[in-house]
């Protein structure tokens, strides 16, 4: 039969959640610390708590790219998860309040070039609502002069997995 998630220990997981995309996005001329997200395709999941106590995992993971213009100068991007609570809040979810200090940065990065890795990102959310809640794979980046960010460069598989734990 099934047990109640009453009777499960706090740090059992009552549910997985997981969304993909294959979907390149692309922001020409971005500005720093500035968040781009798709405006379709997105890389989403929605989650409902099935307690106000239950706790919230999410781990995202995708291919960036920044293209540098003619000089030679600092980048730095990182992912960044937004999470929409049905008839609450948004959050933007950032790994640090700057894009300077974020996922990955490069100083003196040479002038013309292109740089692409695998970037993971994970919060931990103590939500206290029993409504869905919808979280969003966006990113941001730190130099002046970038030509480009990509998010999901290449097209290749991106994820996001939320996971309910009883509290």
């Amino acid at each position: 039969g099934t047990l109640p998630s009453g009777n499960l220990p706090a740090g059992s997981i009552l549910q997985v959640v997981q969304g993909s995309s294959t979907t390149e996005f692309t922001e020409a001329s971005p500005s720093n610390d500035t968040t781009y997200y798709p405006s379709s395709n997105k890389l989403t999941v929605t989650i409902t708590p099935s307690s106000t106590s239950s706790k919230i995992i999410v781990n995202a993971i995708s291919s960036l790219r920044v293209s540098k213009d003619a000089q030679t100068g600092d980048i730095g991007i990182a992912l960044v998860i937004k999470e929409i609570i049905s008839g609450g809040s948004t959050t933007e979810l950032y790994p640090i309040s700057n894009s300077y200090r974020s996922g990955f940065y490069i100083s003196n990065q040479p002038a013309s070039t292109n740089t692409r890795f695998r970037h993971n990102e994970i919060v931990y959310r103590s939500p206290a609502t029993t409504s869905s809640i919808t979280y969003e794979v966006g990113m941001f980046a730190y130099a002046s002069l970038l030509d480009q960010i990509w998010l999901n460069d290449g097209g290749g598989r991106a994820e996001i997995t939320a996971y309910e734990v009883q509290g």
